[in-house]
């Protein structure tokens, strides 16, 4: 038997940090503003040759192999697929797993090959489960492996692809599909990888610890990126694109404020690049500290700004909108 799955990657637009649980219980209204990208993380479970469960990541070029899933030793060479086996306890299989996203890029890429993985193993075990739990399962599986709280929003775009609002309240976590066209968004937005990778849970760790003790900036400066959140959610779904453009930039002067270490001088050179061509905004993608950067633009000018931020030094990653979430194939 043999199992093929992918799950897009996200780009967060507004309302960041807030998809952590328990901040957005603290804020009216908490929503936080995504895309799924057509950078997709894939995985392919197939019947083992022998009586080990191999895994091999295509992009770290690395394979193990593991002869007892009890075998703790197995879980420090690749912990994702390990935590991932274990609770899934297939017979001997190999998982074959690669990533279209940089390693640390900011674009959840972690969170879509963990989607990815639970949904081919769900498939391989005929184990039913419903898009929630599925979800449910990937983001506890990924605490066991960052060791650190997760947000909600990594998982619905990788679930369901296309353009949403993710709402969080005391009542639970829904998804809201957004009026938005995604070759619109797609003509206009630039992503740059910095070349440094990240830790999205030092910052927003950081950040929750600092709430939860009563900090008052903290508190401020989310309450603050949460009206940014739904003024985006209103100027998305009316392609008001200059103001699209002047929220991110509101945002990224804010998380500055909320996290030093959300940007670096390296971070800080490519957006004073990519600005002087032309962008109308940016911002850090993800938890910031490295990984890529969301450009803003009019159509017309993208093509020179990625021309200039090649040239300065940053990769661009050749990605769109993508209306397909969670794909999965048997044979």
């Amino acid at each position: 038997m043999l199992v093929h799955s992918s799950a897009p990657t996200r780009l967060d637009l507004a309302g960041g940090t807030l998809d952590i649980w328990p901040l957005y219980l603290f804020h009216n209204n908490s929503q936080t503003l995504n895309a799924a990208l057509s950078l997709r993380a894939e995985c392919t479970v197939s019947t083992s040759e022998d009586q080990n469960w191999h895994v091999e990541s295509q992009d770290t070029d690395e394979t193990i192999s593991i002869p007892d899933l009890n075998d703790s030793h197995a879980a420090s060479k690749n912990r994702l697929a390990y935590c991932v086996l274990q609770h899934f306890r297939p017979d001997p299989v190999r998982i074959t797993t690669r990533s279209d996203s940089p390693v640390g890029a900011g674009l959840a890429g972690s969170s879509a090959l963990t989607v990815a993985l639970c949904a081919a193993l769900s498939r391989y075990t005929e184990t039913s489960r419903s898009p929630e739990s599925l979800m449910s399962l990937a983001a506890n599986l990924e605490v066991q492996v960052i060791g650190v709280p997760t947000g909600v929003q990594d998982y619905r775009p990788a679930m369901y692809g296309g353009v949403a609002a993710i709402e969080m309240g005391p009542a639970g976590v829904t998804r809201t599909k957004l009026k938005v066209d995604p070759k619109e968004l797609s003509r206009r937005i630039i992503i740059a990888y910095t070349g440094q990778s990240r830790n999205s849970g030092i910052n927003n760790w950081e950040i929750t610890k600092r709430h939860i003790n009563g900090d008052g900036d903290v508190i401020e400066l989310l309450h603050e990126i949460s009206k940014i959140a739904t003024a985006m959610r209103t100027a998305l779904e009316t392609a008001d694109w200059a103001q699209v453009s002047r929220l991110i930039a509101n945002e990224w002067r804010l998380r500055k404020r909320l996290a030093p270490t959300v940007t670096t001088p390296t971070i800080e050179k490519f957006i004073q690049h990519g600005l002087a061509a032309g962008a109308q905004a940016a911002k850090i993608c993800g938890a910031g500290g490295g990984g890529c950067i969301l450009f803003i633009a009019d159509p017309l000018t993208v093509p020179s700004i990625r021309k200039t931020l090649t040239e300065k030094g940053a990769s661009i990653l050749n990605a769109e909108i993508n209306a397909d979430g969670l794909q999965v194939n048997v044979g």
